[in-house]
């Protein structure tokens, strides 16, 4: 049932209704070994990932509850693929990417989002170097994204492979959680990550004098600057002579024309609180650059999950249902994840989903019977592609990896 899923997901399909347009491709199903599920089958598969009356990781109005035995296999099953791919293609660190997304959604189930419309909040940390999602959490919309984060941290480093020499983390606003940074930094993990742009904050900001702004990257339209803020929280939790010193990095942005420009302010100020002051962090301004990468990787997650594979089309008013199919599509986007960078050339390494359908997986070919084997006839492209792929494509048996 999941292989189905995940090989409809892949060639392009959205929605469960789809597997009855694909159950007519005789190929696919002899290429599978089965035949594909129908519609409603894959429903009444999904509906047993929901259980009622389960105990809340999180009480309130805007509660979390805990995940059905079905639903930890499946991420039993994730942090394996995670770990296969580590084996083939280790890497020595580990920069945790973790943010939230609205899946937008009209069904009666949903609960109403910050913007005001029904839908549901997951959360994803994203493994940076490996371009895999160790953890997600499914969750109402009403489930604001800054609480219970660390959660969902542990939840990442619990499925991080060994091996790793240093892990990082960086987050937006919503992992502005002073309870979670003290954490982090208890565990000697370095982070960066949005500071909330409090009054006092905003404060020390202004009052800093003309001569601490240093230049940022140089744009057409806007003057970027940034500065170490002496900034000290007040809720008494963290202290100067803690083992690992947090710093405030200030950007401000202000149009080259002053205020005349824009809505008339004289330019907009952010910050980012960070723990590191180790020799690869660099400069602040390297790492303001650093922070500001996840743009390109769990954001980038977020767009594929959502707008090329099958996120955003849940398919049930069950809680538990919506949350299998959308940890599937996460399983599928490791699977690519993995099929880009262990089987296919370098040029592919960063190829999203259409375009591996474009030039692989959509492609006509040809199923033939010949000799009691089955033989896939494909056009020329496809085999200069498959032609320079790695060996370890056809190595099924996972390679040992040191420290594990």
């Amino acid at each position: 049932m999941v292989e189905s899923l995940l090989a409809m997901w892949a060639a392009g399909g959205e929605r469960a209704e789809d597997l009855d347009q694909f159950r007519q491709d005789k190929a696919l199903a002899l290429l599978l070994g089965h035949e594909l599920p129908a519609a409603q089958t894959a429903r009444d598969f999904l509906a047993q990932f929901h259980a009622e009356d389960l105990p809340l990781l999180q009480e309130g109005k805007s509660s979390v509850p805990a995940e059905s035995v079905p639903l930890l296999s499946l991420a039993k099953a994730n942090a394996e693929l995670v770990l296969d791919m580590q084996c083939r293609r280790p890497v020595k660190t580990a920069t945790l990417d973790v943010d939230a997304t609205v899946i937008a959604c009209d069904k009666r189930a949903a609960k109403r989002a910050y913007d005001g419309n029904r839908g549901y909040q997951p959360v994803l940390a994203l493994w940076a170097e490996q371009d895999v999602i160790l953890a997600d959490e499914f969750r109402d919309g009403n489930v604001p994204a800054g609480s219970g984060n660390r959660r969902v941290v542990e939840k990442a480093l619990a499925a991080l492979p060994g091996g790793i020499d240093k892990i990082y983390l960086r987050g937006d606003s919503a992992l502005y959680e002073h309870e979670l940074m003290h954490w982090l930094d208890e565990q000697a993990i370095g982070y960066a990550i949005t500071a909330d742009m409090s009054s006092q904050l905003a404060e020390c900001i202004a009052a800093l004098p003309e001569d601490h702004w240093k230049a940022d990257q140089p744009e057409a339209d806007a003057i970027r600057e940034w500065a170490e803020v002496n900034y000290l929280p007040s809720d008494g939790i963290w202290k100067k002579d803690a083992v690992s010193p947090r710093r405030y990095l200030a950007i401000r942005i202000r149009p080259r024309q002053g205020e005349l420009l824009r809505d008339g302010n004289r330019g907009r100020h952010f910050c980012i609180v960070t723990n590191r002051s180790d020799p690869q962090a660099g400069s602040g301004l390297e790492l303001i650059r650093w922070h500001r990468q996840k743009a390109g990787t769990i954001e980038h997650t977020h767009d594929v999950l959502m707008n090329e594979l099958a996120g955003a089309a849940l398919p049930s008013q069950k809680f538990g249902a919506n949350a299998a199919w959308l940890r599937l599509n996460v399983t599928l986007y490791n699977l690519l994840s993995a099929f880009k960078r262990v089987g296919l050339p370098e040029e592919f390494h960063t190829a999203r989903p259409k375009r591996l359908r474009f030039l692989l997986l959509n492609t006509v070919g040809k199923v033939v019977r010949h000799a009691r084997e089955t033989l896939l006839r494909c056009t020329k492209e496809i085999a200069r592609v498959l032609a320079g792929a790695p060996r370890t494509r056809f190595a099924l048996k996972r390679p040992a990896l040191a420290g594990v």
